[in-house]
């Protein structure tokens, strides 16, 4: 069952609508949880607003964290820069020693000091319980930090489960250099079960692909030619190949969407609005595979359910924009945080692109899922984080298909998965 109508925006408007909206709705809902927590984090401690803090005395204050970052782009600068003759380098990170942090809630601000809070870690957005106390310079020294944790989760329903399988991919990019016929056609096949033979190990493989019972592609599914998009008319020769990518897509889905349900997403470099939530992409791009039933075009981020277990997950922008602005080990890292976060996407609007939204915040996280994905990363990694009240989700990290080949196969039945490989490469 798709669960997206969260995300979906049925009437656009863009007519003085401020951002500052979403903040207030996310600081509202998130104070109301963060303050059921406090007495139960440091039920000995008074609970204030920044204007009410007073010098060396503890309490809590909880509000939105924003980043002061040296190095975060300006559009003025980016425009100075740009019209120089100097080239524009623009880096992968802009996290810089001289960053820190400060809460803000409606009656004011105050710079955070101390240890307890890593800049490195925080980004702009987050809304947080800060244990400290106001010192003498009039920072707030932060001896502890309380995020929201896990929401809750729906538990599932005990009892044997039969093996079903969901396949995750994406980054197809058809119609990008790095892209490979064959090895879509390789992916085709395995998902229909036209793979392999009857004997041994294939055997096996056409058992299990008779047990797949959707496939997820996780936006970035096309790559259109950007000279061709710059507004201009075009010529017809031009027109071929800005839909040729499309149409053999289309080809690729309508084989899929006979044998399983399908459900696409949109990403980053599809035909589709920038901002998040980004709208399914219109059907009548997909002719063929569109007169199927079994053909879903989603939002992105997608909330769906599936024998009781709820997925959520996103094409990948969430957390690589939280790679260029704050710092860690590896990209579950990140997903996990935004889980502990309670918000899908923290950085929007600061830096990631969202719907200007007045009445609510749709990438909060009201109800924990139990598996959580992220497409077009670099490396397939997976995890199993828990949570304080038994909370377990299963944390996947998808590569871009087109380089990698890889897509990732999820048993529903016990949340184990494992990685398919598809080379074309014979000495392999």
């Amino acid at each position: 069952m798709v669960d997206d109508e969260e995300y979906k925006i049925e009437r656009e408007t863009y007519r003085g609508q401020q951002y500052s909206q979403i903040y207030f709705t996310r600081l509202h809902h998130m104070r109301t949880i963060l303050h059921s927590l406090v007495h139960l984090w440091k039920p000995h401690l008074p609970v204030n607003t920044v204007l009410g803090l007073e010098q060396g005395k503890e309490c809590v204050i909880v509000g939105t964290i924003y980043k002061h970052m040296k190095l975060k782009p300006s559009i003025l600068e980016e425009y100075s820069k740009e019209r120089s003759a100097v080239p524009l380098v623009r880096p992968h990170n802009f996290m810089h020693s001289d960053d820190h942090l400060v809460l803000e809630d409606e009656s004011g601000r105050v710079k955070l000091s101390g240890d307890s809070l890593d800049p490195r870690v925080f980004v702009t957005g987050i809304v947080a319980g800060l244990h400290g106390k106001e010192t003498s310079e009039g920072d707030f020294l932060v001896l502890d930090v309380l995020e929201a944790g896990l929401a809750p989760q729906a538990p599932i329903p005990p009892g044997s489960r039969e093996d079903k399988y969901v396949v995750l991919v994406s980054g197809l990019s058809v119609g990008s250099s790095a892209s490979n016929p064959l090895q879509f056609q390789l992916l085709v096949d395995h998902l229909t079960g036209h793979l392999g033979d009857e004997k041994g190990k294939s055997k096996q493989e056409q058992s299990i692909a008779s047990q797949i019972v959707r496939l997820v592609i996780t936006g970035n599914s096309v790559e259109l030619p950007q000279g061709l998009l710059a507004g201009q008319n075009l010529a017809s020769k031009d027109q071929s190949k800005l839909f040729e990518p499309i149409k053999e897509l289309d080809i690729l889905l309508t084989q899929i969407a006979v044998a399983m349900p399908v459900d696409i997403m949109p990403g980053l470099n599809d035909p589709a609005n920038f901002a998040l939530p980004q709208q399914p992409l219109h059907r009548c791009l997909f002719p063929g595979a569109s007169a199927y039933n079994t053909f879903t075009s989603c939002t992105n981020p997608h909330s769906f359910k599936l024998d009781n277990i709820r997925f959520l997950g996103t094409s990948g922008q969430n957390i690589d924009d939280l790679a260029k602005y704050s710092d860690a080990t590896e990209t579950l890292d990140f997903m996990e945080r935004t889980l502990r976060w309670r918000h899908l996407a923290p950085t929007a609007p600061n830096t990631l692109g969202c719907y200007p939204f007045t009445d609510r915040d749709p990438f909060l996280i009201e109800s924990c899922p139990h598996v959580y994905f992220v497409g077009n990363q670099k490396n397939y990694e997976t995890r199993v984080i828990k949570g304080s009240e038994g909370q377990s989700v299963r944390l996947i990290s998808i590569p871009k298909f087109s380089e990698t080949g890889i897509a990732v196969m999820l048993n529903i039945s016990n949340l184990e998965c494992h990685a398919l490989t598809f080379s074309t490469d014979l000495e392999s």
